[in-house]
C-alpha cells in the first residue's frame, strides 16, 4: 500500500496512525516524484483505508493488488540503483560481471581476473562453492576459493560476486568480504536462505529459477526485501523449455516485463542461457538493446580444460571483442560503460 501525503508536515503523525492500527505493520518513507510517500507492508487487511483517506495530511491511498509489494513499481516508481563500491548496477550505467564459472586455482583465477579487468569488466565472478547436478562433479574449492577471490579483488580492484548456497555459510562469506551474494537458480525459492541474506546489507544477485514465472521471480525478491535489504539485483539466466539445442531458453521479454512491473535492476546471463560460447556475444548485445542493466559472462583462459561449464565460456580475446561491441550497443540503449 502506498500513502501519498500532501506535504511533509504530517508525515510522522500519519506514520504513527498506521503503526497503531496493527503491531505487524511496517512503514517505509519514500521520497520520489517530488512527493512524500509512505510504503506500508504487513497484513494490510488491518489497515483502515477509509480512515487514512479522511486524514487531512493524506493526498491519496493506493492499494497494490499484486502479491509483490516492495519490489513493485507502484510502491517505488524511480529505478533502483544498487551501489557496490564505486560501481553501480541500474540507472544509466551498464554493469559487466565476468570471470570463470568456478575458481579452480590461484594461477587460473588471477590470470583471468587480470584479463577481464584490462578489458573493462566492473565485477569479478567466480564460484567457490558450486551446486552441480552430479554429486561427482567438481564442487569448488570452498573457503580456499573465497580467499583467492579476495586476493583477486585486491589485485584488480574489482568487487567480487560469488554464489551462496546455504545460510550456514553466510558468516564465512561476510568474513571474506564478498561484495555481492549470488543466489543461484536452484535456490531462488530457498526461503530460509532468502530471508537470511535479507537481514544483511549486502547487494544480492538473485537468479531466476529455471522453471519460474516472472511473478514467482519477483516474489522471491520480495522475501529478501521484506527483511529490510533493498539492494536486490535480478538476473535472467534462461528458463527450461522443450528446446534442447541451447542449455536454456533466454527470455528477453522478461526484461521488458520486469521493467514495467518492478523498480529493481535486471541483468542477463547469456552464458547459462545458451550454454554455447559462440552465442554469448549476440545474446548479450540483444539483452542490452532491450534494456538490461548489465550482463554476466563466463570467461576462461582454457575453456577445454575448465572443471565447470567450459563450452559456454569465452576466451579472454572474445570477451574483449564483446566489450567493444557492447559499448556501441549501450549508447543506443541510453546507457554507458563504467570505467
Amino acid at each position: 500500500m502506498l500513502v501519498r501525503l500532501k506535504n511533509s508536515n504530517g508525515r510522522q503523525l500519519v506514520k504513527e496512525e498506521i503503526l497503531n492500527m496493527a503491531s505487524d505493520l511496517e512503514v517505509q518513507e519514500i521520497s520520489q516524484n517530488n512527493s512524500i510517500e509512505l510504503g506500508v507492508t504487513g497484513d494490510l487487511r488491518l489497515v483502515d483505508v477509509d480512515r487514512l483517506r479522511r486524514n487531512k495530511s493524506v493526498h491519496e491511498v493506493i492499494e497494490i493488488e499484486d502479491a509483490f509489494k516492495r519490489s513493485n513499481r507502484i510502491y517505488k516508481n524511480a529505478d533502483t540503483i544498487v551501489k557496490i563500491g564505486n560501481k553501480e548496477i541500474g540507472g544509466d550505467k551498464l554493469g559487466i560481471i565476468s570471470g570463470p564459472c568456478a575458481v579452480e586455482s590461484r594461477e587460473q583465477l588471477l590470470k583471468i581476473a587480470k584479463n577481464v579487468s584490462k578489458s573493462g569488466s566492473n565485477f569479478l565472478r567466480g564460484g567457490a562453492f558450486k551446486p552441480r547436478t552430479s554429486p561427482y562433479s567438481f564442487q569448488g574449492l570452498g573457503e580456499e576459493g573465497l580467499k583467492l577471490l579476495k586476493e583477486a579483488k585486491e589485485l584488480t580492484g574489482m568487487p567480487i560476486v560469488t554464489e551462496l548456497m546455504s545460510p550456514d555459510l553466510l558468516d564465512l562469506f561476510l568474513e571474506h568480504d564478498v561484495d555481492v551474494l549470488q543466489i543461484g537458480a536452484r535456490n531462488m525459492q530457498n526461503f530460509d536462505l532468502l530471508k537470511a541474506v535479507g537481514r544483511t546489507n549486502k547487494p544480492i544477485l538473485l537468479k531466476r529459477g529455471m522453471s519460474s514465472t516472472i511473478k514467482e521471480f519477483l516474489m522471491a525478491s520480495e522475501y529478501i526485501m521484506s527483511q529490510g535489504n533493498e539492494n536486490v539485483i535480478l538476473c535472467e539466466r534462461g528458463i527450461r523449455t522443450f528446446e534442447d539445442f541451447t542449455r536454456n531458453t533466454l527470455d528477453l521479454a522478461s526484461i521488458l516485463a520486469i521493467k514495467k512491473l518492478s523498480h529493481l535492476p535486471i541483468i542477463v546471463d547469456p552464458s547459462h542461457a545458451t550454454g554455447k560460447w559462440w552465442m554469448v556475444k549476440e545474446m548479450a548485445k540483444a539483452a542490452v538493446l532491450v534494456g538490461a542493466d548489465g550482463v554476466m559472462v563466463e570467461v576462461h583462459n582454457e575453456p577445454e580444460q575448465a572443471l565447470s561449464d567450459g563450452p559456454q565460456s569465452l576466451l579472454p580475446n572474445k570477451f574483449e571483442e564483446l566489450m567493444k561491441e557492447l559499448e556501441q550497443v549501450a549508447a543506443i540503449s541510453g546507457k554507458r560503460m563504467q570505467g
